[in-house]
């Protein structure tokens, strides 16, 4: 057994796909928790944005109607768990008038076809 984050030394891929808006639900805020757990544990984490999940990476968020606090800035951290592997489909930015210049933390801009390729190669996929 190994002393740091990944007892048994078995790497999985892992994809977090993030489908919700950012606010009005738990789901976003606890997708991201999970991956950050995901990530603490030293697995191959990978996260993807479509439909109205992208707006959880959209610059100068306003949370002030929905009650919660604005945790958009968290997704910066992501890096730091070496989480680098950041994904918005494409067509789901586009359908919401967002470029990459709306968005928070940089990303891979990535079409549906090859969204489902990413996905084969995945071990574990969780939807939030």
């Amino acid at each position: 057994m190994e002393e740091d984050g990944n007892p048994t030394g078995v790497i999985k891929k892992f994809m977090y796909i993030n489908r919700r808006a950012p606010y009005g639900t738990i789901y976003a805020l606890e997708g991201l928790e999970v991956v950050l757990i995901g990530a603490a544990f030293e697995q191959d984490v990978s996260v993807v944005f479509l439909d109205d999940g992208v707006f959880q990476l959209k610059k100068s968020q306003d949370t002030a109607d929905s009650e919660m606090k604005n945790f958009s800035p968290a997704y910066r951290a992501l890096e730091m768990y070496d989480v680098e592997k950041l994904y918005v489909e494409k067509e789901s930015m586009d359908a919401r008038g967002l470029t990459e210049d709306d968005l928070i933390v940089p990303v891979a801009v990535i079409g549906k076809s090859e969204l489902t390729m990413l996905m084969e190669q995945q071990d574990v996929i969780l939807n939030y």
